[in-house]
């Protein structure tokens, strides 16, 4: 997201999408709940989905966007091959903990901040049952909700409803400490936040000095792009928002059948498809996390956008203040292209008449019609390019 890759780029391509985390259906992981399910094959594809485009921020986060290291990678017969070299550490050994720690929040075991586990029984509270299909909504909000108690990442996630992002609630969130109505900074949070002797020492203290000041931010935006079939006009919005450099991706896909998109080409969107069963992973006594299974090892799926369920999510990452107001800044320029037509709206403050949000929820999941038979990409056209 965010980078033009041009068709002579193949490898470049190809290990860019293998530097994400791609997270599938799992099986014979320890029973949800102490007595659930031991597998989420056929109902847990949007809540992978939700785990792909929060690992991508969480990797943001804490490894950074760009320049993200290669993983080292040869084309055989039009499939990835991966090599052995350990791809994501060529700036030491912090990063490579920092890495395996991302991996661990995913594991499929009760207490993982964002596992399988986790997202089921949290999405209770949501009105799903564990071993029920989510929507993107009901994925979005669930991740808002555990990451609550993601301590080490320290990271503000907030769902924008009513096809609304105010600007306003999101600073609140990132800068609690601070008094809008006043102007005011809470010196004494500040101080709080320094500890002693008034500094921090270490990589640890530069990422809590960092949310002193902002709390990275994990923009969801629900959204339904039409009724039964995706509008026409939302379609040239949809594809820029893939270009911006705070772009994470969109959760959606088609009805009871989720993807993760990561960029377009032409009329096409890219997307990592979780409906794949793998054994679960099981971490080594020293916490290390077998990691091959988490990298998509072939060229993703392609699909036209106009199959696309109008029912999604949009993600975005905004590490600093600076890169959030930079986003409002394309959003609005995005809002007066005449060939685009804005997806949702950005504005200053709330209405009066708004409800609460954390009360108000109108935006739909996908509709509850049976499963359908999931897209299958052909394997015989060419990989030609895409927009990331």
């Amino acid at each position: 997201m965010g980078r033009f890759l041009n068709v002579t780029e193949r490898d470049e391509i190809l290990s860019d999408i293998s530097s994400r985390l791609w997270f599938t259906y799992r099986k014979n992981f320890p029973p949800i709940g102490g007595t659930g399910p031991t597998s989420d094959t056929g109902w847990g594809c949007m809540l992978r989905c939700g785990q792909m485009i929060l690992a991508e921020a969480l990797l943001c986060r804490h490894l950074g966007r760009a320049p993200r290291p290669k993983r080292a990678v040869r084309c055989m017969l039009g499939d990835l091959s991966l090599s052995d070299a350990d791809w994501r550490w060529q700036r030491g050994q912090r990063q490579r903990e920092e890495y395996v720690s991302i991996l661990n929040a995913f594991i499929d075991k009760k207490d993982s901040y964002y596992s399988i586990h986790q997202i089921a029984q949290m999405g209770v509270g949501e009105g799903k049952s564990i071993g029920q299909w989510y929507g993107p909504n009901t994925v979005a909000q669930v991740l808002k909700k555990l990451s609550v108690f993601d301590s080490w990442s320290r990271m503000a996630v907030h769902v924008a409803m009513d096809n609304t992002v105010v600007i306003e609630e999101i600073k609140r969130l990132c800068m609690p400490w601070l008094d809008f109505a006043g102007g005011a900074c809470a010196e004494a949070d500040l101080e709080g936040e320094r500890g002693l002797n008034g500094c921090l020492e270490g990589a640890c203290a530069m990422g809590v000095e960092e949310t002193v000041l902002w709390k990275p931010l994990v923009l969801l935006i629900p959204l339904r792009l039409g009724l039964s079939d995706i509008n026409e006009a939302y379609m040239e919005t949809l594809k820029h928002c893939f270009m911006f450099p705070q772009s994470l991706g969109v959760i959606g896909g088609k009805p009871n059948s989720a993807h993760y998109f990561i960029g377009f080409v032409g009329e096409e969107l890219i997307y990592l498809d979780p409906h794949t069963t793998q054994p679960a992973v099981e971490p080594s006594d020293d916490g290390q996390v077998p990691d091959d299974t988490y990298h998509c090892q072939h060229p993703p799926c392609r699909m036209n956008i106009r199959e696309l369920d109008p029912s999604i999510a949009v993600g975005f990452f905004c590490r600093t203040e600076e890169d959030f107001d930079e986003w409002c800044t394309r959003i609005r320029k995005l809002s007066c292209n005449r060939d685009a037509l804005p997806m949702f709206e950005l504005v200053d403050s709330q209405p009066s008449h708004y409800a609460n949000a954390d009360v108000l929820n109108l935006t739909p999941d996908f509709s509850d019609s049976d499963r359908l038979e999931r897209f299958f990409d052909s394997e015989d056209e060419e990989f030609e390019i895409l927009s990331l």
